[in-house]
């Protein structure tokens, strides 16, 4: 099981990946949720996959009777999971504005926004 889900996680890694070299923002942005969902896999996979078996210590016991589930990659990817949906929806929301700013989700579109013949931003402090 935990080796289906690591060639999982490599396929997710890859499209994620190929997916954020684009030329459209669109597809940007679904390759940075790809790639995250690929990361909270990840380290899933490494705590450990038990199934309903809670990480409880019996009473009188110093260490689990049998492998317990760890707490610690779920509480990680619960937190994840917040943080990506949180990026994800900042980024949809620039993503809209610079289609309506610019027209066109194209990368090679962003440079026009910027004043070609301008005052030139300061080189250093």
């Amino acid at each position: 099981m935990e080796q289906a889900l690591a060639i999982l996680d490599g396929f997710f890694f890859a499209a994620g990946i190929f997916m954020l070299l684009s030329n459209s923002l669109i597809r940007v942005l679904i390759g940075i949720a790809i790639l995250g969902n690929a990361v909270n896999l990840l380290i899933f996979t490494a705590g450990r996959l038990v199934r309903e078996v809670p990480p409880i210590i019996p009473r009188g016991a110093e260490i689990p009777p049998a492998l317990i589930a760890n707490p610690l990659p779920q509480a990680l990817i619960l937190t994840a999971i917040v943080i990506s949906f949180s990026l994800f929806a900042f980024m949809l929301v620039l993503v809209f504005r610079s289609y309506q700013a610019l027209g066109s989700d194209a990368t090679d579109r962003i440079g026009d926004a910027e004043p070609r013949d301008g005052v030139k931003p300061p080189v250093g402090y």
